[in-house]
């Protein structure tokens, strides 16, 4: 048998990975910055700047379908996606540099306007990245074997770039001497991401292909509400996310936890360095950050087990009891769970939960857009997809804002060190990291219950496709 040949290379789909890996970083340095660098270093209020994040979270979110039609409605011979990639890097990289520039303000009035529209900019100009970025990846490869690859690796690369910010600024603070991140680190750290992003997606462009000829698709707001109205499995995948906004409020907050929960930690170079609380975020997610990936690795295993619905269902009763149990142990069960090993323990189990938070919607979107093919005779991804990105985007912005805006009940300034933290605000603080983030792990368990492109159907679906491609070549080759 003739040797099928590869479009997609590994090479190739491992520089589409690291250009992911670049735009990713810029929006983890600000997704786990943002409100500590104003409430540290601009004087802001967190509960303020919680309201301030999640308006422009919104905004940027509905914004989206007309950033979408922009980017459609336009034709370059590089490609579709590639030109808005290559034209929106530079100016990412440079809006979020600028971003942790410490300037004074006469009044509030300012400040808080300054912060509002930045927020805004910043969360516009990350669309005008992450959106074409990520469409890349189906224009890339016409197999789905290769496309697949190229998800996987892109995938990996996503969940390592967001918490790669917190380990490059406590080496930052190692080489400044600094124990606490100050306005130099900050803009030292944000200016080294971007360099390195606006180097890593040159690497993709350069070496990527746009070679699948891709349709218009409609993706206003009156097709996506349609598609919600009438598409009952997609909203179903909606309220996935909608519902378990909370799941990643821990790595939203991850710095005002580890100044709350974790004392400050001499590390044994030379005659000691000492790095303080919020430059220790690496401490609280080594146990997490271990038992995620392998949860990663290991949900698609399970899925192909045990189906969509049963393996989902498993790791997000799991998520919740282990969630509840440690928040419980924190709180009422004494000191011994409140130390350091303590707490990187209860995160190792913790992270088992996280296996199927992305995988799962992702391959219940892919189901259902067979399956309203097959029961319809209509395809209609390009607007399920914007529907799911919608779901995505409404799901961040409430994580990092209702996360931020629990930090700021407990009392916490940027500026407060470990010896101002009371044990009531540890266990406000839990309440977000931990509590939070189980019970919307339960609630989305709710709509999954509900999916039925599973077992039997979802073989109907998969033999109809089979079908439909068997035809499909059948009529090339005629």
């Amino acid at each position: 048998m003739e040797q099928k040949k590869k479009i997609l290379t590994f090479k190739s789909a491992l520089l589409y990975g690291f250009g992911i890996f670049g735009i990713q970083m810029l929006i983890g340095m600000l997704n786990s910055y943002q409100s500590q660098f104003y409430t540290s270093i601009l004087g802001a209020e967190l509960t303020k700047c919680a309201v301030i994040i999640l308006a422009a979270k919104v905004i940027s979110s509905f914004s989206d379908p007309i950033i979408g039609s922009i980017i459609d409605r336009s034709k370059f011979k590089s490609g579709k996606m590639k030109p808005f990639v290559a034209m929106s890097i530079l100016p990412f990289a440079i809006i979020t540099t600028l971003m942790f520039i410490k300037i004074s303000f006469p009044n509030d009035v300012l400040k808080y306007g300054y912060i509002t529209l930045t927020s805004v900019l910043w969360n516009i100009a990350m669309s005008f990245s992450d959106i074409p970025s990520q469409g890349m990846l189906a224009l890339l490869s016409p197999d789905s074997d290769e496309k697949s690859m190229a998800a996987g690796i892109s995938n990996t690369m996503k969940s390592i770039a967001v918490a790669a910010p917190t380990v490059i600024i406590p080496v930052v603070c190692v080489l400044t001497g600094s124990a606490t991140i100050g306005e130099k680190e900050y803009l030292i750290t944000a200016a080294i991401i971007g360099v390195l992003a606006v180097v890593l997606v040159g690497l993709m462009l350069k070496t990527s292909k746009e070679v699948v000829e891709s349709k218009p698709v409609d993706a206003s707001f009156k097709a996506m509400f349609s598609e919600l109205r009438h598409n009952r499995m997609l909203l179903l995948t909606f309220l996935v996310y909608i519902l378990g906004f909370g799941r990643n409020i821990a790595m939203s907050i991850a710095i005002q936890a580890s100044a709350v929960l974790v004392h400050e930690v001499t590390i044994p170079i030379g005659q000691g360095i000492t790095l303080a609380g919020e430059n220790l975020s690496v401490l609280l997610g080594i146990g997490s950050g271990i038992t995620s990936m392998i949860s990663i690795v290991l949900a698609p295993v399970v899925n192909k087990k045990l189906g969509t619905k049963k393996t989902y269902l498993a790791f997000g009763i799991y998520g919740t009891v282990v969630s509840v149990l440690c928040f419980s142990l924190y709180v009422f069960a004494g000191s011994i769970f409140r130390t350091i090993p303590a707490l990187i323990i209860m995160q190792f189990f913790i992270g088992f939960m996280f296996g199927t938070h992305g995988y799962t919607p992702m391959i219940m979107l892919s189901d259902t857009v067979d399956y309203t093919e097959m029961t319809t005779g209509k395809r209609t991804e390009g607007v399920q997809y914007a529907v799911l990105s919608l779901g995505v985007k409404l799901s961040n912005a409430f994580s990092v804002a209702v996360g931020v805006f629990v930090v700021g009940l407990s009392g916490y300034v940027g500026t407060m060190t470990y010896a101002d933290v009371t044990p009531s605000m540890q266990n406000i603080v839990m309440v977000a990291y931990w509590l939070i983030p189980g019970i919307c792990t339960f609630l989305s368990c709710i709509p999954v219950f509900f999916y039925k492109i599973d077992g039997e159907l979802r073989e109907q679906v998969m033999e109809f496709m089979a079908k439909k491609q068997l035809k499909e070549t059948e009529t090339i080759e005629k």
